[in-house]
Formats: structure tokens, C-alpha cells, sequence
């Protein structure tokens, strides 16, 4: 099918607003990821100590006891008098075969710790991969097409 004068112009045209679009979504979703993946490595101990504290006290007593079976911990930091009455009433398996379990904060912080590291340095990666997609997209959106008449208007 051979496309001419006007037509081809205007799919021109419709194929190069598709790559600006392109450029738009994927500059919008580096600052939103690279915005996301910094905030990840820059949490430090102290405020993800805070959020599992939060966290904790909003769970309820079912979801507790299944964390501490399911970890093999008991209770979530020795900070304050509550850690006693979750200590007493930890169904942990570790509570019969020792006389202190580990506590579950320092197994969430643990955990928590590598996830946001691991996370952070996997979204850095792709967040400058889809800048670098945003530099070809707007490199390669307006280079001229060696086979056309250097005479013709498009």
C-alpha cells in the first residue's frame, strides 16, 4: 500500500505524538520511582523502629499470635511495660525451649532492613534506565529519515 502527500504527514505526525506522550509518562514515573527508591535507602533504623511499633499496636491479638508462631519470636521490643503482658501471652514455640525468645522487632528490623536496601537499589536501576529512555525517545524523535527526498516538505 503506497501513502502519500497528506496521509503520510499526518501518521507522521500521530507516531510523533505517541513518542512525546511516551516521553511525559516515562518522566513522570522516573521522578515518582526515583523519589520512592531514594526514601527507601535514606529510612533509617530509628523510623523503621517507629512504623513496626505503630504497626504492631494496631494488629490485632489473632494477627500477633500468628506473627509470633509463624517467627518464633515473642513480643516486639523491650521498650515498654506492655512488652511483659505480650511476652506472657506469646504461644511461640521458642518460649518451651528456651527461657527468653528473640524478640520480633529485632526479626521485623532484620527483615525490613534488606527489603528497603534491596528495593531502593533495584528501583535506582530502573529509574535511570527509564531516563535513559526518556534521552533516546527525544534523541530519536525528530531525526529525519535517510530515505526520504531531502526536497520534500516532511
Amino acid at each position: 500500500m503506497v501513502c502519500g502527500g497528506f496521509a503520510c504527514s499526518k501518521n507522521a505526525l500521530c507516531a510523533l505524538n505517541v513518542v512525546y506522550m511516551y516521553m511525559i509518562i516515562l518522566g513522570l514515573v522516573f521522578i515518582f520511582q526515583f523519589g520512592i527508591s531514594c526514601s527507601c535507602l535514606a529510612i533509617n533504623r530509628s523510623k523503621q523502629t517507629a512504623v513496626i511499633n505503630a504497626s504492631w499496636w494496631v494488629m490485632s491479638n489473632k494477627t500477633r499470635d500468628e506473627l509470633e508462631r509463624s517467627l518464633d519470636c515473642c513480643g516486639l521490643f523491650n521498650l515498654t511495660t506492655l512488652y511483659q503482658q505480650d511476652y506472657a501471652f506469646c504461644t511461640a514455640i521458642c518460649k518451651s525451649r528456651r527461657p527468653t525468645c528473640q524478640m520480633c522487632g529485632e526479626k521485623f528490623l532484620k527483615h525490613s532492613d534488606e527489603a528497603l536496601k534491596i528495593l531502593g537499589g533495584v528501583g535506582l536501576f530502573f529509574s535511570f534506565t527509564e531516563i535513559l529512555g526518556v534521552w533516546l525517545a527525544m534523541r530519536f524523535r525528530n531525526q529525519k529519515d535517510p530515505r526520504a527526498n531531502p526536497s520534500a516538505f516532511l
